[in-house]
């Protein structure tokens, strides 16, 4: 198995995001990342929308923010350690935003003119940039990795994979698994999705380098909390048993074509509301030859 950009990857990235499959010579079954894994869980029909159907949706300001946010910190490393400040970190804030919109000039298009609505929403981002420095000193830090393609295939074939924001190696060998968040830390009794997501990643490196990572730290920027977890041989299995079981409920489903709707609170905030027939809509035809998954990472699977 593989750590880092898959080695039978296309040369040429989708939208930026390498593909990769079959794994080093084996025909895998399917693929995982996190965030696909997390929208079955959360609804099934939003699963089939994003991964099957692939439908469009919009940016959203607080999604954008996190996109924004996260390059900046991946590009404050690049810095020697004495210039990884606040005001620097402010410094790269600009010019990742243009690159950004270079690339999708659609984003543009969230704040209209550029005024008031624009300006308030960079500020924001500086906030939360502002808000890292409390919560880590970047130049006491030289990670090892930084948005790490990490990918591992199952006895099953079932390949999981996804982008780790940061990894850290000590000296002895010890690896802590770091992911931004940009907005705030879950109530109490409600961080079993984000730890699930680093569990994924702890078990993909645990399959790969043969060692459990020390330490899983969330850092939440929009409330100024860091959550950190000591994993174990026995959290990793049972999290294997989840993706299995997950793989599992969508190959069921695709082969019934049974795509149930799960309404929550999170409908509030779906794109395609008004395609679910909880709430009166009607989804598309599926297409035809349609796949649990078709063998390609998207910039969806950037968690």
């Amino acid at each position: 198995m593989s750590i880092g950009q898959s080695p039978t990857a296309p040369a040429s990235p989708v939208d930026g995001v390498p593909t990769a499959t079959p794994v080093d010579g084996v025909d895998v079954v399917g693929a995982l990342s996190p965030s696909r894994a997390g929208d079955f869980l959360t609804c099934p029909l939003l699963y089939r929308f994003r991964s099957i159907d692939r439908l469009p949706e919009p940016p959203s300001p607080d999604a954008v923010r996190g996109t924004v946010v996260h390059k900046v910190l991946e590009d404050l490393f690049d810095l020697p350690a004495a210039d990884r400040t606040p005001d620097r970190a402010a410094d790269l804030l600009d010019p990742t935003w243009a690159d950004l919109q270079e690339a999708d000039p659609a984003l543009t298009a969230m704040f209209g003119d550029e005024g008031p609505e624009l300006g308030a929403w960079l500020a924001s981002c500086r906030t939360v940039l502002d808000r890292y420095f409390q919560l880590e000193d970047p130049r006491r830090l030289e990670p090892a990795e930084r948005e790490l393609y990490v990918e591992a295939v199952l006895d099953s074939r079932l390949l999981l994979r996804g982008f780790v924001d940061r990894l850290d190696v000590a000296p002895d060998g010890a690896l802590r698994v770091v992911d931004y968040k940009s907005g705030k830390a879950p109530a109490a009794g409600w961080e079993a999705k984000a730890l699930f997501q680093m569990k994924f990643y702890a078990l993909v490196l645990w399959r790969t380098r043969g060692v459990v990572p020390a330490m899983l730290q969330l850092v939440y920027l929009g409330s100024g909390e860091l959550v950190r977890y000591v994993p174990d041989e026995n959290d990793l299995l049972a999290t294997e048993r989840k993706v299995e079981a997950i793989w599992r409920a969508i190959r069921i489903a695709t082969e019934s074509g049974d795509w149930r709707p799960r309404p929550s609170r999170l409908c509030d905030w779906c794109a395609h509301r008004s395609l679910c027939p909880a709430w009166g809509g009607t989804p598309p035809p599926l297409p035809d030859g349609a796949v649990t998954d078709p063998g390609e990472l998207t910039p969806d699977d950037v968690d």
